[in-house]
């Protein structure tokens, strides 16, 4: 019997961006009518897999060939055309269109006349949804929908044009176990009627009696393609964590000295984002706050830099509590916050060097508050940019013509001019090389000895085992778990992380 072709071959896929490889050399097939799960850690390459076989991204080599026949797509329309759609966890829907009109968007059923069939778009709509057996009203508002229902939405929507291969990028993440059991079914449904299922996910434990086989990606490469019942939950977490970590810095724990207290948070909570979140932070202190993407880390950072004021719950810097209102007040209090969107949220790419450094303490380099001084802000940025290494022609440079790494210089720099006492860094390292990653490493443990009170947040498993004292694992917006820097292995972090264990404080 002659194997099937592939329903999609992936041949040598390569992506960088400014040096650094998203994806490389990556190759593995997905067969007709399976379940093919595929996972990694944040950072593995599977959302530029994902942009590059649905055309939002163009590779930079390899080749794509579906059902056998090379393909090329450069818009997702052209995908979804071939037969190939991706739902996201959060799909992009019309919210005040209803279901059907979501349903057909672009692709209408018209009568002879040209003109819209109403009667037969809800019709084919209900047939759809009747086939996935979902119960929805044709006619809702979709701004009205639960985060599942808007799945199912886009799933009717995918299988309306004779999809061939959908991909379920995190589709569980926001929902509750009833409605994932319902999408697990209607991926089952799929599955027989011979589609091939592309399902990304964090959490492992859902992939048992699912998935047909699973493909690891690990920074950027393809670690392994195998059968799913041939692995345990352990082994998959080895695959997708294990690497030389010879390259990392490694804080030197022993010789760290902690003092007292000064941030403290109690019971913190923010509607619908997380809940009773408690924990400390101590001068002299890196605590580092791991988990999946979406699983609250950020938004725990950005309520106690007050951008979002929380729900309920205490928070107190120096022993003092603070009641949040606004970011600016946090920073008076000597919270300064480094978010993870650089380039959006920490910077100003059309100012230059000197202007985004100074931007937060203008008034305190303002002669009697109010008259600009250059040379003064000039040499501030100076300092802080030779402090950093900053790679420039001058502190007049335009931020925008720096690169990745050295423009997260200037946003640490810009905080660093605030003279915090707590520092809040989101993702410090996301998206540089491996040399920055390491100088960036220096810096925050520079800091810390400096008595700075240090929250961190990565995803980059090794860097938050090497860099930090404490480890506090967020699943689902719950504090599920707290580690001793020195006694957690990436193994029990990424089972923490995805709720097939808890941990304990060490």
């Amino acid at each position: 019997m002659l194997p099937a072709i592939p329903r999609l071959s992936l041949q040598g896929l390569t992506k960088s961006y400014e040096g650094i490889h998203a994806l490389a050399d990556v190759s593995f097939d997905i067969l007709p009518g399976e379940i093919h799960a595929l996972v990694g850690e944040n950072g593995a390459g599977k959302s530029t897999l994902v942009k590059i076989v649905t055309g939002l991204v163009e590779p930079d080599s390899g080749h794509i060939l579906l059902d056998g026949e090379p393909v090329q797509f450069w818009s997702p329309m052209q995908a979804r055309a071939a037969g190939i759609t991706a739902v996201y966890q959060d799909p992009k829907l019309f919210p005040h269109l209803d279901v059907a009109e979501n349903i057909f968007m672009g692709i209408y059923p018209v009568n002879r006349l040209r003109v819209l069939d109403r009667r037969r778009m809800y019709g084919e709509a209900h047939r759809l949804l009747d086939e996935l057996g979902v119960g929805l009203d044709t006619k809702a508002l979709v701004a009205g929908l639960s985060v599942a229902e808007l799945q199912f939405v886009g799933i009717a929507r995918a299988i309306s044009s004779n999809v061939k291969l959908l991909i379920l990028d995190e589709p569980t993440a926001a929902i509750t176990p009833t409605e994932a059991e319902r999408l697990f079914e209607i991926m089952r449904t799929l599955k027989r009627r011979g589609t091939s299922v592309v399902f990304i996910s964090h959490r492992l434990e859902e992939l048992a009696g699912l998935a047909d086989r699973i493909t690891v990606l690990r920074d950027g490469h393809h670690v392994r393609t195998m059968a799913a019942e041939r692995i345990d939950e352990a082994a998959l977490v080895r695959l997708m964590v294990g690497r030389d970590l010879s390259s990392l810095f490694a804080r030197d724990r022993d010789s760290a000295r902690v003092g007292e207290e000064a941030l403290r948070v109690e019971h913190l909570t923010l509607s619908g984002e997380f809940q009773d979140v408690s924990f400390s932070v101590s001068t002299g202190e890196v605590v580092t706050m791991a988990g999946l993407v979406g699983a609250g880390r950020t938004e725990i950072a950005r309520t106690i830099f007050g951008i979002t004021p929380p729900t309920s719950g205490r928070v107190f810097v120096k022993g003092r509590e603070v009641r949040i209102e606004s970011n600016r007040q946090m920073l008076g209090q000597g919270v300064a916050y480094l978010p993870e969107d650089r380039d959006g949220q920490g910077l100003v790419t059309q100012f230059s060097i000197t202007r985004n450094i100074v931007m937060p303490i203008l008034g305190r380099l303002a002669r009697f508050g109010f008259i600009i001084q250059p040379r003064r802000e000039r040499a501030v940025a100076q300092g802080y940019a030779e402090r950093l290494q900053v790679k420039m022609s001058s502190v007049d440079q335009l931020v925008s013509a720096l690169s990745g790494g050295n423009r997260q210089k200037v946003v640490l720099a810009k905080w660093l001019a605030t003279n915090p006492s707590v520092l809040i860094l989101d993702e410090p390292t996301h998206g540089v090389d491996v040399g920055t990653k390491a100088q960036v490493h220096h810096i925050v443990d520079d800091l810390a000895r400096q008595g700075i009170a240090i929250l961190q947040i990565s995803s980059d498993l090794p860097e938050v085992l090497a860099t930090s004292d404490r480890i506090l694992v967020i699943t689902e917006g719950r504090l599920v778990a707290e580690f001793n820097g020195a006694e957690a292995t990436e193994e029990k972090v990424m089972l923490a992380a995805t709720g097939a264990a808890e941990g304990t404080a060490a």
